[in-house]
């Protein structure tokens, strides 16, 4: 894990590689306001994640635009405003019901606040898995299928036969992109088909997501708008993503605190 400043610190230089391609050290020690060891070290950090190539003197990104950045660089950014998501999220689900939960950061922090309740959950990542692990009674089922690298989301023909056998209350589901136009997308197509399994098993599906993601639109198409009952998101969601959300036909739901 690594600390808040350190996390924002990587993320910048992911980002600032992965849209000019390669940056030397220097512009990165200047974008950053780091020195360039400091710089040198977080190259490192992020090459030993298969995000970038190193070379002498700078880096080159291994990312193209369209792919997701690794969970290790997600995990604590935004923690707090993630936080105030899932308590919004684990404030709808009653008690008893059975829920399906997705994989991602923010649905990892929605396994948190639901851990101890009187539940039965399928979390579809062992980050999740492990968020739930222990939890005081609270029903914990684990589907089959392969772990993705880095994001251990289950996927693969096992996932989605065990999601299929089921019938669940509540789907939570996180998103890389969400729109009126294009509807919840993700990055990686065989994630895509085990969400779209956890949708179609579900009589109420939630989707959750940090409202940058409002704007933006991933490779593989998950679900239109019209298939969320509920979306809930941060206060800074753009009120025209919001109107299109709702003229869609779904109820979009600002999170107190986030």
């Amino acid at each position: 894990m690594f600390n808040g400043l350190m996390t924002n610190r990587l993320r910048q230089i992911a980002d600032a590689v992965r849209a000019a391609g390669e940056m030397s050290v220097a512009d990165l020690a200047e974008l950053t306001a780091a020195s360039e060891m400091t710089v040198r070290r977080d190259l490192e950090t992020l090459a030993g994640q298969g995000v970038l190539e190193r070379y002498r003197g700078g880096a080159r990104s291994l990312l193209l635009r369209g792919e997701e950045t690794p969970f290790a660089l997600r995990s604590d950014e935004g923690v707090a405003r993630k936080r105030a998501l899932a308590h919004e999220v684990a404030g709808l689900i009653a008690d008893g019901e059975a829920v399906v939960v997705d994989g991602g950061t923010t649905c990892r922090e929605v396994a948190r606040a639901l851990r101890g309740r009187r539940l039965t959950v399928m979390p579809l990542s062992l980050h999740t898995a492990n968020a739930l692990a222990d939890g005081a009674g609270l029903t914990l089922l684990l589907p089959g299928g392969e772990a993705r690298p880095g994001e251990l989301g289950l996927v693969g023909p096992l996932a989605e036969a065990s999601i299929t056998a089921l019938r669940f209350d509540t789907a939570v589901i996180g998103c890389c992109g969400l729109t009126a136009a294009d509807g919840l997308t993700a990055y990686d197509l065989p994630e895509a088909a085990v969400k779209r399994a956890a949708i179609r098993a579900s009589r109420r599906v939630i989707a959750v997501t940090e409202s940058a993601k409002l704007t933006r639109t991933a490779l593989a198409h998950v679900a239109d708008a019209a298939a969320l009952d509920l979306v809930v998101t941060d206060a800074e969601a753009p009120p025209d993503a919001r109107a299109a959300l709702e003229a869609a036909g779904t109820v979009v739901r600002f999170a107190a605190d986030a």
